[in-house]
């Protein structure tokens, strides 16, 4: 039995230990935190759960091809109650509000209510939905591995991506901004640049509308951390070990060939070793000689990050009559990172069992921007806790003039900045996801050509990233891990 060394208890590196041990690996993960989930956790502040990373999850329904996956590593079962919120999202401008509904014909419907002048681009927005909704994330094998189970995306799949194909490069040039501004209404204009946010590319908005229109995209009940607890419990039976508070400072390299990782300043063999830590940040600081092959420098040069300060309240008041999620303008706009912000997002968590203390509500905001710069010249300053404070009243002031029976009502806050996300991630700049531009979506190899026995997962790997990608890259890491083996993956143990 070969011994493999996985860096990071985030879904890669789950996914990664638990189809490892499945495939017959001795396996233990580091990881430097003291859960596991890495960017997919929540916390708690004073009796209330702030959700961090899942707002909905692709391959919740079982009709999608990744519930197989998510069910395999023992994120999903029937036990686990998925949650479809309907209306998905709802925009507030101005006294005006728009639905996102799931349901393409409805959807239809309440755009061209609001806003007949646009019936062209609705209609073609509505037909596209159709086709793009037929399109899953396929979760298939590798060229050459030897497998229990063969997994392969079946010939009618396939047939349904045709249609879309036009369309996808039609989408890709053009960030969610640009593309909103081919519908005339204001409200629609600010909604569908807001979905995926407004400089992500098009393609990302397409999709996220059309995986909500395929009846996916729910929220599994206990949201990350519980997936995250389900998933490291299941790798644990299995065999696994995971030594927490552990940190990786170096991946160990000898004849061009990975032989294991130094902890503390000791050196802990294995015989393969899998990256899942933020492979952008890996390929510098994890080698004692950065990694500079092609793939490598093209992710250095072409990376986007998205960076978010996230705000959280805990608020001593009942707001289950209003939205889980909505977007509005503000009248007033909140300065966060030096930049003013227009437009803010809201969770509202007050209907979701064990978020809050009784008769009370958790909610959430985040802020996307690149506030990086920013908050790392308060902490040099030392103004960063005065700054959190700061934008923490504006928010309130300005939540509180919006849903006023919420003043003086506010428990608890809690706000993550970038630096927050760099410093328990060890991700490129406090990035948690991969950031779509405009043009060309890049995809980055799973392993390195000059060094043997190590593998790369996470979701820096695939475009868009999210949960999808880091649980399809740790599969995809293990496989080449198998083949070079030769391992049966997914064997007996």
């Amino acid at each position: 039995m070969k011994k493999v060394i996985i860096v990071g208890a985030g879904i890669a590196g789950l996914t990664a230990g638990i189809y490892a041990r499945q495939s017959g690996f001795e396996v233990t993960i580091y990881e430097s935190h003291t859960i596991p989930g890495g960017a997919s956790t929540s916390w708690r502040r004073k009796g209330y759960l702030f959700e961090g990373g899942m707002h909905w999850l692709t391959g919740s329904s079982p009709k999608a091809p990744l519930n197989k996956l998510w069910r395999e590593v023992g994120a999903l079962n029937d036990s686990v109650k998925v949650l479809n919120r309907d209306p998905f999202y709802i925009f507030e401008h101005e006294g005006q509000t728009v639905h996102l509904y799931r349901d393409i014909e409805k959807l239809k419907r309440h755009f061209l209510e609001i806003s007949p002048v646009d019936r062209k681009e609705i209609l073609l927005l509505c037909r596209d939905l159709e086709k793009f909704e037929k399109i899953h994330m396929p979760v298939t094998d590798i060229k050459g591995v030897k497998v229990k189970n063969k997994t392969s995306m079946p010939l009618s799949a396939l047939f349904k991506v045709i249609p879309a194909m036009p369309r996808m490069a039609f989408y890709s040039k053009m960030s969610s901004k640009e593309y909103s501004e081919r519908f005339k209404n204001p409200l629609l204009k600010l909604l569908l640049q807001n979905i995926v946010g407004p400089e992500n590319n098009a393609t990302g908005l397409l999709f996220t509308l059309s995986t909500l229109a395929s009846g996916d995209g729910g929220y599994p009940e206990g949201g990350s951390l519980g997936m995250a607890i389900r998933m490291a419990k299941y790798f644990e039976a299995l065999g696994g070990n995971i030594q927490y508070g552990e940190f990786v400072s170096k991946v160990s390299v000898k004849n061009n060939a990975a032989s294991g990782v130094i902890i503390n300043g000791e050196h802990i063999p294995a015989d393969a070793v899998i990256v899942t830590q933020d492979t952008l940040c890996a390929i510098d600081t994890l080698f004692y000689t950065p990694i500079c092959e092609k793939w490598a420098t093209e992710m250095r040069e072409s990376t986007i990050p998205m960076l978010d300060t996230f705000i959280s309240l805990g608020i001593e008041a009942n707001l289950s009559d209003l939205p889980e999620s909505q977007f509005f303008t503000l009248n007033e706009p909140l300065v966060c990172g030096g930049v003013p912000e227009r437009v803010i997002g809201l969770n509202n968590y007050a209907t979701f069992k064990g978020y809050a203390p009784e008769g009370c509500t958790a909610v959430t905001t985040a802020i996307i921007n690149d506030s990086y710069d920013f908050w790392k010249k308060c902490r040099e300053r030392g103004t960063y806790e005065i700054e959190k404070q700061k934008l923490a009243d504006a928010y309130i002031r300005i939540l509180s003039n919006k849903i006023p029976r919420i003043a003086g009502k506010i428990a608890v806050w809690d706000v993550a900045t970038p630096l927050t996300y760099e410093r328990y991630l060890h991700s490129f700049k406090g990035s948690w996801m991969t950031m779509m531009g405009k043009g060309d979506q890049k995809n980055y190899p799973s392993k390195p050509e000059t060094i043997k026995n190590i593998y790369f997962a996470g979701q820096r790997l695939m475009v868009p990233g999210g949960l999808p990608v880091a649980a399809v890259t740790g599969r995809k890491a293990v496989q080449y891990l198998c083949k070079d083996t030769n391992t049966m993956f997914q064997g007996s143990i």
